[in-house]
């Protein structure tokens, strides 16, 4: 098969660790030791969506009402 004619289904993409080019095997990852640092960010809390006090109040206010 001609690898020009082939269609990439996803766009070519650094990893998101270390920017290195991703491997097949540990997609989107180079490796499996940078999955592995992304499995830990996870899990550790490093990846969380911060809340500001006004919405925790404005969701107690509607309860009580």
């Amino acid at each position: 098969m001609d690898a020009k004619k082939v269609i990439r289904l996803r766009p070519v993409r650094p990893c998101p660790i270390c920017k290195n080019p991703y491997s097949q095997a540990a997609h989107p990852f180079c490796s499996n030791r940078c999955a592995d640092i992304d499995l830990n960010r996870w899990l550790s809390g490093a990846y969380a969506i911060p809340v500001s006090d006004d919405e925790e109040e404005d969701g107690q206010e509607m309860r009580q009402e």
